[in-house]
């Protein structure tokens, strides 16, 4: 059995969404991290994991035509929040807050990517 890209960002985005979720929800359940939490990190992790998982995973697998779209402007989100703690948060931000949006920055760089490589293979078997 081949597996797809629009697959493999499926799984992507599904994982990555729920570690989103998973991380912010413990921190909005009361869990202490051990660090300093920036107020509405949580918030934002745990909604664009929703996001990710129910919505953009879904688009994906469907392979609508906004499926790459969404990827985009969920890449694009984490890196204005990555400036945005990066700038305005650099001094009191948690190190694992970084790590953590690096490697969903990443992710979806590869989210992307194959949703890219699967739009471009697609059009020149159509041709």
């Amino acid at each position: 059995m081949k597996i797809k890209p629009h697959q493999m960002a499926t799984v992507l985005a599904f994982i990555i969404g729920a570690m989103a979720i998973f991380a912010g929800g413990q921190v909005l359940l009361g869990k202490d991290p051990g660090y300093y939490v920036i107020g509405w990190l949580p918030v934002y992790n745990f909604m664009v994991g929703l996001i990710s998982v129910f919505v953009t995973a879904i688009l994906i697998w469907k392979q609508s035509r906004y499926a790459l779209a969404a990827a985009v402007a969920t890449l694009g989100l984490h890196s204005i929040v990555m400036l945005t703690i990066l700038i305005a948060y650099g001094d009191v931000v948690a190190k694992d807050s970084i790590v953590a949006m690096t490697i969903r920055i990443t992710v979806w760089v590869i989210i992307v990517g194959l949703l890219v490589y699967q739009s471009r293979r697609t059009a020149a078997t159509k041709t």
